[in-house]
């Protein structure tokens, strides 16, 4: 990975860059906010580590600048001010993780290498839709034909991990573990009467049925029950 670190510390700048060379990384220092700011805009990087406090331009505005460029590169901010007050600010500037000084560069380490591992991953669909089905997960709104469907909490999880796996049977131990987060069967009937309720809601008054059980299986939702 290559890393900028934006910190005016020299000690402490010094510990984090030779922590992650000898760590197998890539990591460039900029002592200034204005410097790193030009470093981080002008480069790419695959994790920033900025400093809250610095010369220049604090950190705070470093990271609305990054992310009002639509640049989604991940974000820790370092600081000495532990208050959650102070932490909160940090996240909703758009950092992505806040770590307070002094640290362990074990920990250090391991919140960098976390986020470059988030930052690679694949993202999830925010619209889901299946024959006229629709739901929009961020908005957490569901309608079918543009009729709005009010769901419950686990309901609407449910109906998420159905249409994430549409057309692809579902058994209970996959339902158990991806919306209830059990990983044990409970020896309940929770399923079959959460499917149930969302049958109601879902299916109910429309020609064609979208959620199907498969005897001995478990369940699926597809346009066509074939």
């Amino acid at each position: 990975m290559r890393i900028l670190v934006i910190e005016d510390d020299v000690r402490v700048a010094d510990f984090i860059v030779k922590g992650l060379k000898e760590s197998g990384h890539l990591a460039d220092h900029v002592a200034g906010g204005n410097e790193g700011l030009l470093a981080a805009m002008g480069e790419t990087f695959d994790v920033l580590v900025v400093d809250r406090m610095l010369p220049g331009i604090d950190g705070l505005t470093i990271v609305r600048s990054v992310r009002a460029s639509n640049n989604r590169v991940p974000i820790l901010l370092l600081s000495a001010l532990a208050e959650v007050d102070e932490r909160v600010k940090g996240l909703r500037a758009g950092g992505d993780d806040y770590l307070t000084k002094p640290f362990a560069f074990s920990e250090l380490l391991a919140r960098i290498e976390t986020l470059a591992r988030r930052s690679t991953e694949p993202k999830q669909e925010s619209t889901l839709e299946v024959a006229g089905l629709k739901m929009d997960v961020s908005g957490r709104v569901v309608s079918r034909n543009g009729d709005v469907i009010e769901l419950m909490p686990r309901e609407f999880r449910l109906l998420e991990y159905l249409l994430r796996h549409a057309g692809q049977v579902v058994t209970r131990t996959m339902l158990l573990e991806g919306v209830w987060d059990y990983h044990f069967d409970p020896r309940t009937n929770v399923i079959d009467v959460h499917i149930s309720r969302l049958r109601k809601k879902v299916d109910k008054g429309y020609d064609q049925p979208l959620i199907h059980t498969i005897r001995g299986a478990g369940y699926v939702l597809r346009a066509e029950n074939t």
